[in-house]
């Protein structure tokens, strides 16, 4: 394995290399834009069965909109340079996640402080469609990736913590909302349904992705694994220590490849009147980062990047998936349909989408 550290100045220090052939591991300066490497990347399609993915660990603008989409075109671009096919950003890029703030929302009683603090995170989100979820679809398109990116979205007044998977070509493959928010993210995302549980065709391979603890869900794991998927995306906002062991046992239970994506962020990323981090100074760290990517046989291939902001990319190959299905396929000759089965409900589910006196067969045919 080849390591390129970024030194303060930008300079790539190469360490040495080591037994795992054609794997590398960038750690970038805080700064943005930040430095390319300096290698030759891998013409991207010389090997379907070789994929160059990249998982961007880094902090979006927060609450700042434009300033965030800048960042994410500045950061996926230094992905494709590396020769990267597949760009995974973390849980909430667009536009931050509000870590230690409550919104002024107790038992009883809501502040006027945490409505406005909650117009800005609202005003910072994006719809789909909309000209925020354009510019990323442009974005896949300049670079010629798939990009995994997670994001807030926003459908009136609810805000959802969404990951978007776009093509090469810029289409919008795939929309899915958090299942399930974690503890005080209910006071401020709604949930998702059903109608994103799956894996999608790329240029890649089969992606999915499952957003934090999401990965948690066990059900929702096996849904996946009878998808199919070979590239499992985990954008996340856990940085501990534990997180890494997630990981490896997930790509070993569905003999996939993992990607897991988590914000290097500091003081200085958020508002300077953000309440929850006013007292900080602007280095210090809020969230660590601990990126990793992993094999099918929960073998670490980069990562876990910790304490900055790094890219960390590796050469995946996919033929490794069925030498792992020898002793283990979970969604097929180690299931036990004759004892467990699971449904799963893809229909998307929203409120006031008809009227009570349209037809039934119209109903039926009525869009999302």
């Amino acid at each position: 394995m080849i390591v390129s550290v970024v030194s303060r100045s930008g300079a790539l220090q190469k360490g040495a290399a080591h037994h795992s052939p054609r794997l590398e591991k960038t750690y970038l300066a805080p700064e943005y834009p930040l430095p390319l490497r300096d290698e030759t990347p891998t013409p991207k399609g010389a090997d379907m069965a070789r994929v160059n993915v990249a998982v961007v660990q880094a902090a979006p603008v927060v609450f700042n909109l434009d300033a965030t989409l800048e960042r994410a075109s500045t950061l996926a671009a230094q992905a494709a340079a590396t020769g990267a096919q597949l760009v995974l950003f973390p849980e909430a890029f667009v536009s931050g996640y509000p870590r230690g703030v409550d919104f002024g929302a107790r038992v009883g009683s809501r502040t006027a402080a945490g409505r406005e603090l909650y117009r800005r995170y609202w005003a910072s989100s994006i719809e789909i469609p909309g000209p925020g979820a354009a510019h990323l679809g442009q974005v896949a398109r300049n670079t010629e990736t798939t990009l995994v990116i997670g994001v807030i979205e926003r459908e009136g007044g609810t805000l959802y913590c969404a990951s978007l998977i776009f093509g090469p070509d810029g289409a919008l493959l795939q929309k899915r909302r958090k299942l399930v928010p974690t503890a005080a993210e209910r006071i401020v995302w709604g949930q998702g349904d059903g109608s994103g549980v799956g894996a999608v065709d790329t240029p890649a391979g089969r992606v999915a992705s499952v957003i934090c603890w999401e990965n948690y869900m066990p059900l929702l794991r096996a849904a996946l694994y009878a998808a199919g998927v070979q590239i499992y995306c985990a954008p996340t906002a856990d940085a501990r220590d534990t997180w890494l062991a997630t990981m490896r046992h997930v790509a070993l239970e569905g003999r996939c490849f993992v990607l897991s994506s988590n914000q290097f962020a500091t003081r200085a990323d958020y508002p300077s009147d953000y309440p929850a981090f006013e007292l900080e100074d602007p280095a210090t760290p809020v969230c660590n980062g601990g990126s990793c990517i992993i094999d099918p046989l929960g073998r670490v291939l980069a990562g876990p990047a910790f304490n900055a902001p790094a890219l960390l990319t590796a050469e995946l190959d996919l033929d490794e998936i069925p030498r792992a299905q020898l002793d283990f396929d979970v969604a097929g000759h180690y299931a036990r349909p004759d004892v467990f089965q699971l449904r799963v409900d893809r229909r998307p589910h929203r409120p006031f989408v008809r009227d009570l006196d349209t037809p039934a067969d119209d109903q039926a045919r009525e869009p999302r």
